[in-house]
């Protein structure tokens, strides 16, 4: 029984000093990330000399040679292009549109609408498309109404559901609308559609973002609209007004291009073949920077590895930071690396992005054993409290290190900053530089290297 209780002291007296030599190292990545960090810098110079880097334009390669002129500035002992072929859609001219009424007075009213195309969207033509407007506010609505459909623009007023503290979840419940609300409606016969803008901002800027066409139905023309605009509609339509609309989108596919993930190595002093992935997606839409979508997460993820560099640290397995290709209109970046993994019998340890924003650090999201899960909230979260993490979360990960998850059941996660400001941002003209705040993007990438580094040292 004593040398029971003996065993006992002794582990709680190890795990005491193991938990204080953890939060002092913290505690330095902290002090360097914030006080010598280039994170924000290195976003300025993505944002400002390159800008949008859709798949397959030329702001894609000038991103490329971004991302490994930074990593070997940042001290990455090997650098890489990883090809990939990506699709090349291009939005091919300016998005147009206009609705038409007659209001109480007898007097005709035009108004030009905000509006932005969805991308994978095929255009309308040059001569666009003209119809009555037809507003529902969900697919139960287009279902009871099919029969009214026909050579109409379906508006699809579908508003996020202000009830959710995590934005996230109103974004998952409506983005249905844009992704497959234009095939639904083709369906009964509608010559275009248009869709409230994923957002819950107060400004009109629309935000685009994919579609995803049935095959066996018409691609019809697309376009998501501000929302001061929706609510425009809106009100027309509760006040009993008819009310015609005009689109005209010039969207199309050029041939697939060849895309590069970027991949930069630490390599790892004692198990050099296997990897923690951390990283973002390289790639943003057409209309802004790409700025907290995902600007922030490669340049938090590369600031993991600058940190680790700069404070002399040897990691263990080794770390490899990845710009993901593709994210946006097809995830193929995502699957050529797994894939890539898979094939070369790769053992990778864990897989973690941030692509929620560089807002303040809330909590980590991970898709692995709940046991497991369990055992780091109460090892680890107490080192993470002091830099704005209060949780570890299951049942999602980022979508670029899900495919580890799916082709080798590899442990993955993502950031979870604050995600209220989020979707006024997303896919919108407005993600900017300049809408990213220096101390909230630096803490994501002090939590960031801190999670890295427990991985590192104790496994999963």
């Amino acid at each position: 029984m004593r040398k029971i209780l003996l065993l006992i002291i002794l582990s709680t007296g190890f795990s005491a000093i193991a938990q204080e030599s953890d939060s002092l190292f913290i505690r330095r990545i902290a002090d360097d990330i914030l006080a010598n960090g280039k994170a924000y810098e290195n976003l300025r110079i993505l944002c400002k000399t390159v800008g949008a880097r859709l798949a397959g334009s030329p702001g894609m390669l000038k991103a490329e040679d971004w991302g490994v002129k930074t990593l070997k500035e940042m001290g990455a002992d090997k650098v890489w292009l990883q090809a990939v072929q990506v699709p090349h859609w291009t939005r091919g001219g300016s998005d147009e549109a206009s609705i038409s009424y007659t209001d109480g007075q007898g007097k005709k009213v035009t108004c030009k609408l905000d509006v932005l195309a969805l991308g994978k969207s095929l255009g309308s033509g040059p001569k666009g498309v003209r119809g009555s407007l037809m507003l529902v506010h969900d697919f139960d609505e287009l279902e009871k109404r099919k029969d009214e459909v026909k050579g109409k623009i379906v508006v699809y007023d579908n508003a996020f559901n202000p009830r959710y503290v995590n934005t996230g979840e109103a974004y998952g419940e409506s983005g249905v609308y844009r992704r497959t609300g234009p095939s639904r409606a083709a369906k009964y016969g509608a010559i275009g559609v248009m869709i409230r803008s994923l957002s819950e901002s107060v400004d009109n800027n629309p935000h685009t973002g994919s579609t995803a066409y049935d095959s066996t139905q018409q691609k019809i023309p697309c376009a998501a609209m501000g929302l001061k605009d929706s609510d425009l509609i809106t009100r027309l339509f509760k006040e009993g007004i008819k009310v015609t609309g005009y689109l005209k989108t010039s969207g199309a596919f050029l041939p697939d291009a060849t895309g590069h993930n970027v991949i930069g190595e630490l390599t790892g002093s004692e198990f050099p073949d296997q990897y923690i992935t951390v990283g973002g997606h390289l790639d943003s839409w057409d209309v802004n920077e790409g700025a907290n979508d995902d600007g922030t997460g490669c340049v938090q993820a590369i600031e993991v590895l600058k940190a680790m560099k700069s404070l002399g640290y040897k990691p263990k397995h080794t770390i490899r930071v990845v710009l993901f290709a593709n994210e946006e209109n097809g995830l193929r970046g995502a699957r050529k690396y797994a894939e890539e993994g898979q094939a070369k019998n790769e053992k990778h340890v864990f897989g973690l992005e941030s692509d929620n924003g560089g807002f303040t650090p809330r909590g980590f999201e991970f898709v692995m054993a709940a046991d497991k899960v369990q055992k780091i909230r109460e090892l680890w979260l107490p080192l993470l409290k002091p830099y704005g993490v209060y949780d570890f979360l299951e049942g999602s990960a980022g979508a670029d290190v899900m495919p580890l998850n799916r082709t080798m059941q590899t442990p993955v996660a993502e950031l979870r900053p604050d995600s209220q400001r989020y979707f006024d941002l997303h896919h919108a003209r407005n993600d900017v530089f300049e809408n990213v705040h220096k101390r909230e993007l630096e803490l994501g990438a002090v939590n960031m290297a801190a999670l890295i580094y427990l991985v590192d040292k104790y496994g999963l």
